[in-house]
């Protein structure tokens, strides 16, 4: 499995990967230490309640989400961002179309597997 990103990535050039309804991705860069994804929601789309080793903090792009992160909610908008961490209960819901910028460390192995 390839352990780094090219250099640059073109969204015009890169593909949607789509892994719940209302959900696409596109993997952006990483290493073994570091990996960012843009996630695009769809009004309604569920970000179902998960949980992973990996620290992560995420910056709202665009839209409006109800976050839940271990027991407490909050709703955020374009501008907002929140912290994970490691192997906390963590989802959303996305209650206007929007775009999340997901930063993780250690990288996603599980989303470079095809």
């Amino acid at each position: 499995m390839k352990t780094r990103s090219e250099t640059f990535q073109l969204e015009n050039e890169m593909q949607w990967e789509h892994p719940a309804p209302g959900i696409a991705r596109q993997i952006m860069g990483y290493d073994g230490q570091l990996m960012i994804v843009k996630v695009k929601f769809d009004k309604g789309a569920v970000g179902t309640l998960h949980e992973h080793f990996h620290s992560q903090a995420t910056y709202v792009a665009s839209g409006k989400f109800e976050l839940t992160i271990g027991d407490r909610k909050r709703i955020l908008e374009a501008g907002d961002g929140y912290y994970v961490a490691p192997d906390e209960l963590h989802g959303c819901v996305c209650l206007e179309p929007g775009i999340l910028i997901d930063t993780f460390s250690p990288h996603r192995e599980d989303f470079l597997k095809k």
